[in-house]
């Protein structure tokens, strides 16, 4: 009888078991960020691996923590309502969350947390893309280079623009780059598809706030100087400080339009790409040109170094920005 009775107990214990998670639902920003949001252990008491059990999103994660199981979300960046859910066997166990408007600019530099690359993994897609993008237009003739590149600058918005959407089949197709298909894409937002649209790039001094959203404190449209003030970070005068994706600008004077950029592309930062702007009449070109040769460019205001006064730096997107 009492073999009996623990048979019973046995059973019934491992049909009766399951999934416990709390909270079951939280409030979070829509900020692009890892959020820690729920322990899940079983009913019964008995350890939980993260092994045992699986989640039906990819922008939700398992760590062990004990003897439980810790969730974390990567938050999306558009506000709205999402379910998660868990399973273990045969049972499955859900989880809400409610994402609020973030306008968060921890850095102060007037860009919305929600853009920046919080993964290590979207930067290095970020980046990726970004030179890939500008290297394939360096091989092209002008009149395949797509309309609105014209100048420098042009041809950095181009890229920072391209290099943020989804890089799906269509589009590698409608692009013609299925030499790029491989590349991994950034997968916290897919541009437009963040609270700013597609005014992208940020046009005046300041730190991110919400009036920005709506008082076109960001636009499509930002020249050289405004890359570099309120798009980029300062990394060094040292050009062996730059990376891939990484951009360099001068300041020459005695040209209409003084600043002018460069992208470093190549592995270990070998290579320049930019596009000369209007020449006379002309209307300029793309230029491929290794780093070695630009240091020692026949006319040194173009060459990148600390003792040339028109060179201003190395700068970074402030996208790429790491830490809190």
């Amino acid at each position: 009888m009492a073999a009996a009775g623990f048979l019973f107990w046995m059973v019934w214990r491992r049909h009766a078991d399951g999934l416990v998670l709390a909270p079951v639902s939280v409030v979070m920003p829509a900020d692009g960020r890892l959020h820690p949001a729920f322990d899940v252990r079983l009913r019964s008491g008995r350890a939980l691996a993260v092994a045992d059990i699986r989640g039906d999103d990819a922008h939700l994660q398992l760590m062990q923590n004990g003897a439980a199981v810790k969730g974390l979300v990567e938050a999306p960046v558009m506000p709205g309502a999402l379910r998660y859910r868990l399973v273990w066997k045969d049972k499955s166990s859900s989880f809400a969350a409610e994402f609020t408007p973030s306008y968060t600019d921890s850095f102060g530099d007037g860009i919305p947390d929600f853009l920046r690359l919080h993964a290590e993994r979207d930067r290095v897609a970020f980046r990726g893309w970004f030179a890939a993008l500008v290297e394939v237009q360096a091989g092209r003739s002008p009149d395949q280079l797509p309309a609105e590149i014209d100048d420098c600058a042009a041809l950095l918005r181009y890229g920072y623009r391209e290099a943020l959407r989804g890089h799906d089949e269509r589009w590698i197709e409608d692009q013609h780059f299925e030499a790029l298909a491989r590349l991994p894409s950034v997968d916290q937002y897919k541009y437009p598809q963040t609270p700013l649209g597609v005014a992208l790039f940020r046009v005046r001094p300041g730190p991110f706030v919400e009036q920005d959203l709506m008082d076109g404190g960001f636009a499509q449209f930002a020249d050289a100087k405004s890359l570099m003030l309120w798009n980029t970070y300062f990394v060094s005068r040292d050009i062996h400080g730059a990376r891939k994706g990484d951009l360099i600008f001068y300041r020459q004077l005695e040209q209409n339009s003084p600043y002018h950029s460069m992208v470093v592309t190549g592995e270990r930062a070998k290579w320049v790409v930019y596009h000369t702007g209007p020449v006379g009449k002309a209307k300029g070109e793309m230029r491929r040109v290794a780093m070695e040769d630009l240091l020692h460019h026949p006319d040194t205001r173009w060459r990148p170094v600390a003792e040339n006064s028109n060179f201003l730096g190395v700068y970074r997107w402030n996208i790429l920005r790491e830490g809190n």
